[in-house]
């Protein structure tokens, strides 16, 4: 696996520790959390903080059998998962939105497809097929976008992003992201608002993709 170099953001890993991150946004931290050992070592950190926080919070009506079944998770360490070791591409948490079946790839157009894992008022998260040396539409954001590379890398305005590496993109960002030469990109993106697409095309055909 290439080194990851693009991490998750303190506060969202204690968000996520918390259980206060939307649903999709939870789906890609969980992914790169599978894949990261950096992440996964900040994860278990903050997850000891808060057992150490819910056994000084004595007062507090909570039953023994829930107070310990919390503890008990906290105590289990968050390992690299199994299904990613073995696929190479798919960690443990996008299976699990798959239900375990096989992606089912949609067109977008110019070999560009995706697979809708789920959506709702809070957001949406998918797969993206990208082939090599392939463009996303130049977009901007509505709100957040979460990108996670599981396969081959693409570049942009801010730099490159291979396996495991999380790109953050917010109101600010405007860019073209492009699949790099090689294997396709296959990318877990999360998103709260609808993209802002610059071309006429990608914005008459945004409402079908719901993208």
């Amino acid at each position: 696996m290439s080194v990851i170099r693009h991490h998750i953001p303190e506060e969202m890993l204690v968000a996520y520790a918390a259980g206060t991150l939307p649903h999709a946004f939870s789906v890609v931290v969980a992914s790169h959390v599978s894949m990261c050992a950096a992440c996964r070592a900040s994860l278990e950190a903050h997850q000891t903080i808060g057992g150490m926080l819910l056994e000084d919070m004595a007062p507090v009506a909570v039953s023994d059998g829930l107070k310990s079944n919390l503890l008990s998770h906290l105590d289990d360490p968050f390992r690299p998962d199994p299904v990613y070791r073995k696929s190479g591409v798919l960690p443990g948490p996008v299976m699990a939105a798959l239900k375990g079946r096989p992606p089912r790839w949609k067109k977008l157009g110019m070999g560009v497809c995706q697979d809708i894992l789920s959506e709702g008022p809070e957001g949406s998260v998918r797969l993206l097929y990208i082939p090599p040396g392939q463009a996303v539409p130049d977009h901007s954001h509505g709100g957040l976008e979460l990108t996670l590379v599981l396969q081959g890398s693409f570049q942009d305005a801010t730099g490159r992003y291979g396996v495991g590496d999380l790109e953050i993109a917010n109101e600010d960002l405007e860019h073209t992201p492009v699949a790099d030469a090689g294997d396709p990109c296959i990318c877990l993106a999360a998103t709260d608002a609808p993209l802002r697409f610059r071309a006429f095309v990608p914005r008459l055909l945004q409402p079908l993709f719901r993208i």
